[in-house]
């Protein structure tokens, strides 16, 4: 029984399968909040440039 249980934690021990997947989880979700942070940034500046530039236009008046 020893030996089944020292042979499992070895087996496990060389295993790398789940460091992987942990560090691709890792990468992803900090690129999600890096894309989310400069959505959010890029949002405003696309807001406030296309309001100006709005408020910039003539109105036209409908017929």
């Amino acid at each position: 029984m020893y030996k089944l249980i020292l042979n499992t934690a070895n087996r496990l021990r060389r295993d790398e399968k789940g460091a992987t997947l942990v560090e691709y989880g890792i990468a992803l979700s900090l690129a999600i909040a890096l894309g989310a942070g400069a959505l959010v940034t890029l949002g405003n500046d696309v807001g406030a440039t296309y309001g100006s530039a709005s408020a910039a236009l003539p109105t036209q008046a409908t017929p």
